[in-house]
């Protein structure tokens, strides 16, 4: 008896925080602070170990309700993503979100010439699983450009 109470509890519990987290979506402000974190984490410790710590989903310094970071090679090519580790290794460079805007492209071509910018396209949300218009805050770091978007209510 004991063990099903706890386990509805649990349950009640999870459905508690994702239903908090879908009502309070994370901010702009925050995906620029998460993004400049990113950055100085992979700069302090290396890409290998800024990489991992992008893509560990039980990391709350990179994941946030639905903010998470994702880093793309200025070839396309991504290096770490935050809530889909069989994209790393994949070149997106002809990706297109629903309206077929190429946004990883489009990255790649302002990381060329801009330091930091923001770029909007169409994203599944981790949280919903909906296609949703999401703007994405990013900054160029070497060869790559780290990103970090939130979902447009």
């Amino acid at each position: 008896m004991h063990k099903i109470i706890q386990t509805t509890l649990m349950a009640a519990l999870l459905a508690g925080t994702a239903a908090w987290a879908t009502d309070n979506p994370a901010t702009a402000k925050e995906a620029e602070a998460m993004v400049k974190k990113g950055v100085a984490f992979i700069k302090a410790n290396g890409k290998d170990k800024g990489y991992a710590a992008i893509g560990d989903k039980d990391n709350k310094d990179f994941h946030d309700r639905d903010l998470y970071l994702a880093v793309h090679k200025l070839d396309g090519t991504a290096v770490a993503h935050g809530t889909n580790e069989k994209m790393v290794g994949k070149n997106f460079m002809e990706m297109k979100d629903i309206d077929g805007k190429e946004y990883i492209k489009e990255r790649v071509d302002f990381a060329k010439t801009k330091t930091s910018f923001w770029t909007d396209y169409k994203f599944p949300n981790p949280l919903t699983k909906k296609i949703e218009a999401k703007t994405s805050y990013c900054e160029r770091l070497d060869d790559t450009v780290v990103c970090g978007g939130v979902y447009k209510k």
